[in-house]
């Protein structure tokens, strides 16, 4: 059974508080209160601005030592430039901080805009740019311009770094998506988005990378016990072949919190497996 992880993408948001959050919780709480609730959560700050060292050296702290974060890439890279003349855009996040949360450092998430379609090309050339490992992604954050002060390019260790592509336009849905994921070995995110955006489940790399958006309506949509039941049998299928990483955003309700939370009670066995 492959490590089983549920969060949710982010965890400021003023309405979680007295809701999820207790009333009084302080903001510099939060985070260590979802974490000792879910074993991961999807950094997104980091999608639209640079984040610092110092960020994520804080959060790495904050949180259990068997803990992880995704975290999104630049919207700089996939949605400004659109994966064109990317390397110095992709140095600079990278040495951001990225490499500072060490052993806590999960797949790279990579979120297209809606209006980008299949161009297998251009694909091809953006995942030969993505780093392997922390040693290669500390390589290329080392070539990071002026905008980053403070730098942070080193890694605590050698590990693998693993990266998931997020579509948003139907042209994607074609074998030949799948197929080229797989051949650079990046995870297609299955995306339930109710309906806007094409949902895919094929798995295309050693581990698997859900978002679940909202069932009925994006963003603000719970998901029923028939829901989440779902969900729970095909993360416990796709599990047997390797990791699944799943993260709730339909956050505007506070749906996320309680979504995540009532997804890892049906899958605690499954987890504490993994």
């Amino acid at each position: 059974m492959g490590d089983i992880r549920i969060g949710t993408s982010g965890w400021v948001y003023p309405p979680w508080r007295g809701v999820f959050y207790p009333p009084g919780l302080t903001q510099r709480l939060e985070l260590a209160y979802l974490a000792e609730r879910l074993n991961s959560v999807e950094i997104n700050g980091s999608f639209y601005a640079l984040q610092r060292p110092s960020s994520y050296m804080r959060w790495a702290a904050q949180t259990p030592e068997d803990f992880v974060f995704a975290v999104k890439g630049s919207r700089f890279i996939t949605h400004m430039k659109r994966l064109r003349d990317g390397d110095t855009l992709l140095a600079n996040f990278l040495a951001s901080g990225v490499l500072a949360l060490g052993p806590k450092l999960g797949p790279i998430l990579w979120q297209l805009p809606p209006t980008m379609p299949f161009d297998p090309e251009l694909l091809a050339e953006f995942f030969a740019h993505l780093p392997s490992s922390t040693a290669h992604a500390a390589e290329i954050a080392g070539r990071h311009d002026h905008r980053v002060d403070p730098a942070h390019t080193t890694a605590d260790a050698d590990r693998p770094v693993r990266h998931a592509l997020e579509i948003r336009h139907p042209s994607f849905v074609t074998p030949e998506f799948p197929a080229l994921l797989r051949e650079h070995g990046i995870a297609l995110v299955v995306a339930d988005a109710a309906g806007k955006y094409p949902l895919l489940e094929d798995v295309t790399a050693d581990f698997v990378y859900v978002r679940l958006h909202g069932h009925d309506e994006l963003y603000v949509s719970g998901y029923t016990d028939a829901g989440l039941d779902m969900w729970a049998e095909k993360i416990r299928a796709w599990a047997r072949g390797g990791d699944v990483y799943t993260y709730f955003d339909n956050d505007a309700k506070v749906m996320a919190p309680r979504d995540a939370l009532a997804l890892r009670a049906r899958l605690a066995d499954a987890i504490q497996a993994g």
